[in-house]
């Protein structure tokens, strides 16, 4: 019996901050999988290789973790004053599903330095040498990042000796500027969805927990690491091979988005793994990180540990820092708190592959707090280039 032929997309793989994903220019796609629906989805996860029983991925590009199970299009920004139109899916591994709810931080780096790898940036606003800030509008959440990306002899510098914790080896800084991050603009709501920035969390079946809800960045439900049972220490591994841990996450994290209004039913949220966040935080402690080196208690303010896509992130996801540095700036918060009270314009944490300092700017305006923007450091650069191949019939 005859085979349809392999189909060929353009696509570029690249890593940014400690994330990779598959990018694609929105006019290189099949015709059918410009816009939004059911064709689109199907290409991704077969380009992926999702869903895989296994949770392998082997017949794709991922790589069977949240942090490489991701697919990006860009396209010249049909908002003013932007240069591209960025939207992110979240792969889903081994369920048949692209989550479009939320954006991915670290991807928003390599984000910008595609946007002027793929040609889509005036070649007017590219310095020959120096740096370029790209205009990014994030088209699943309704945001402005601006990528600030270093340029040499008028291509992007990729190289550098810049070190990021969770990434082996060093590569150029990118900073990134994620403007007024807080909501998540799907919802219409506040930075702090319930009103308050300590509420009590009643998960059913688990119990009752003091939570931070803020959806800055990314919409995040913050709780105490000793609360649940924690150091916030812990490592990967001593997480996620324990799946009753993972499925008590996963009902604090359900609480949480049915408090935040993300959802209207528990079960909704099996279709919407990517947001809301979880996190748990404790005050500084000496660990060891996953490369074996010693992080020191005097190194950082707070300690955080969060779960992605159901399993504990082997780093920290950018827009979770936004979260966190946003979190941390509002005094009250259980972040504030854990890295000491008080007002503060940037904080310094421990995440499981060493640390990362993010900066916000919070002030109280009519008696709700906004945050202008967020800024931190990441890297980015391209792995591959070239076309990737997806059975003809697949989507």
């Amino acid at each position: 019996m005859a085979h349809p032929s392999q189909t060929r997309i353009p696509a570029t793989y690249m890593r940014g901050g400690t994330s990779k994903g598959v990018f694609f220019r929105l006019q290189d796609l099949p015709e059918r999988c410009q816009v939004p629906g059911a064709e689109r989805d199907k290409l991704f996860m077969r380009v992926i290789g999702s869903p895989d029983p296994y949770a392998a991925q082997i017949d794709g590009m991922g790589g069977a973790t949240s942090s490489t199970s991701k697919c990006v299009i860009l396209s010249a920004s049909s908002q003013p004053n932007h240069d591209v139109d960025y939207l992110y899916g979240q792969v889903s591994i081994d369920k048949p599903f692209v989550d479009w709810s939320g954006n991915c931080g670290n991807l928003s780096t390599a984000a910008g330095a595609f946007a002027i790898h793929a040609g889509l940036v005036d070649p007017a606003r590219i310095p020959e040498n120096g740096v370029c800030a790209v205009r990014i509008w994030q088209a699943n959440i309704n945001k402005t990042i601006i990528a600030h990306v270093p340029v040499s002899n008028g291509q992007v510098q990729e190289t550098g000796d810049f070190e990021l914790d969770g990434v082996t080896f060093p590569a150029a800084e990118i900073v990134l500027e994620f403007l007024d991050p807080s909501d998540d603009g799907e919802e219409g709501g506040s930075m702090f969805p319930t009103g308050n920035l300590v509420d009590d969390l009643e998960v059913p079946g688990v119990g009752t927990f003091k939570a931070t809800l803020i959806s800055a960045g990314i919409p995040t439900v913050f709780v105490n690491a000793e609360e649940i049972g924690y150091s916030g220490t812990e490592l990967r591994e001593q997480i996620n091979g324990d799946p009753e841990q993972l499925a008590r996450f996963e009902k604090i994290r359900v609480a949480g988005a049915l408090r935040m209004g993300l959802i209207k039913s528990a079960e909704e949220a099996a279709t919407r793994q990517h947001t809301p966040k979880l996190a748990f935080v404790a005050k500084p402690k000496d660990y060891l990180s996953s490369s074996g080196k010693t992080v020191h208690a005097s190194e950082v303010d707070l300690l955080v540990r969060a779960l992605s896509m159901g399993k504990l992130h082997h780093a920290m996801m950018g827009t979770c820092a936004v979260a966190i540095g946003t979190a941390a700036a509002i005094p009250g918060t259980l972040v504030n708190l854990a890295a000491g009270d008080g007002a503060r314009e940037a904080v310094s944490f421990g995440h499981p592959s060493g640390t990362l300092r993010v900066g916000a700017q919070a002030t109280l305006v009519g008696g709700q707090w906004a945050v202008t923007k967020a800024i931190m450091s990441r890297s980015a650069r391209i792995l591959m280039e070239g076309s990737v191949r997806v059975p003809g019939d697949s989507f």
